[in-house]
């Protein structure tokens, strides 16, 4: 047994002197952790590659910070810009279809509070998939937003340069507004059967305001409704009409206000209607929305354009 020893010896020196091949870089991505804008902590990857938006906001925000080539889902309406309508729908941001969701293997979701169910987002992340929630409350939260958003997709930099013009755009219209005397009363509706308008806490009361307009549904809070006798009595000066109600006939809507022209809108040849994905996202085109309801509200501000 002891002739055996310097065998031993020798093969445990070989193998000491053996070099040690590295170890094989691991496939889990790099970690980081986050709070997002409902104050919740969350751990997602330091560069996501895999993205998928949960409302149509959120989709034009990754698009305008230069990583829609990341997106792999997107809710059903999202149409804007074009490159979005090729992405994969994951059902509407109200209904969404977490197994769809799961399927394409995101390394992300962004989600919004208004809308978004809060029993979808606890079945994502019971799924092991990481959950922004962005909370947007209005034109300066929008801004954060996107900012916000550009840090999470590593694109800080264009995100910062397109947060910094929307704010100059919206100066902007401070400027004209403050050169103006008047203050016109403004009835924006955003539903056609009932009437719905939108009031105080709302982006659109903001913009009104923002604008140089006083909302004339600002008496109420949320999204009121209104009797053809309510809007008599409130006599908005400016009438404007979303296109919100898919497939409603805007002219017959419009024409419908023609019928009261003791309205001093309807008298003065002041309904319009306009586009209400640039009025209704919390995105970059919320800024364009506020630009088209100064020039409506003020027409001397028809120069005030992007």
């Amino acid at each position: 047994m002891k002739a055996k020893a310097p065998f031993f010896i020798l093969l445990s020196a070989i193998f000491v002197l053996l070099p040690v091949s590295p170890a094989k870089p691991s496939s889990v991505p790099e970690m980081r952790t986050v709070t997002d804008q409902l104050g919740r902590r969350i751990q997602l990857p330091a560069n996501p590659r895999r993205i998928v938006a949960l409302a149509e906001s959120v989709t034009e925000i990754v698009f305008a910070v230069g990583r829609g080539d990341r997106l792999v889902g997107t809710t059903r309406f999202a149409d804007y810009p074009e490159a979005a309508l090729r992405i994969p729908r994951i059902g509407s941001y109200i209904q969404l279809d977490i197994e769809r969701i799961a399927a394409l293997k995101p390394d992300l979701c962004i989600g919004t509070r208004d809308g978004n169910p809060k029993a979808a987002i606890e079945r994502l992340e019971a799924l092991g998939i990481p959950v922004y929630i962005s909370n947007p409350m209005g034109l300066e939260s929008i801004l954060q937003g996107i900012t916000e958003i550009g840090a999470l997709l590593r694109a800080e930099e264009a995100a910062a340069a397109l947060a910094t013009d929307l704010r100059r755009r919206i100066e902007r219209v401070a400027e004209a507004v403050q050169r103006s005397e008047t203050r016109p009363q403004v009835f924006f509706q955003i539903g056609v059967d009932p009437i719905v308008s939108a009031g105080r806490g709302t982006f659109i009361h903001e913009l009104i305001e923002a604008a140089g307009g006083v909302n004339a549904a600002g008496e109420a809070a949320g999204y009121p409704k209104y009797s053809p006798e309510h809007l008599v009595r409130l006599a908005p000066e400016v009438v404007v009409i979303t296109t919100m109600a898919r497939g409603a006939d805007f002219d017959a809507v419009r024409n419908e206000w023609l019928r009261w022209p003791r309205i001093p809108a309807v008298r003065d040849g002041r309904v319009h209607v306009v586009d209400a994905a640039v009025f209704n996202r919390p995105a970059p085109r919320l800024v364009e929305g506020l630009e088209i309801l100064v020039r409506l509200i003020h027409p001397e501000a028809s120069d005030l354009k992007p």
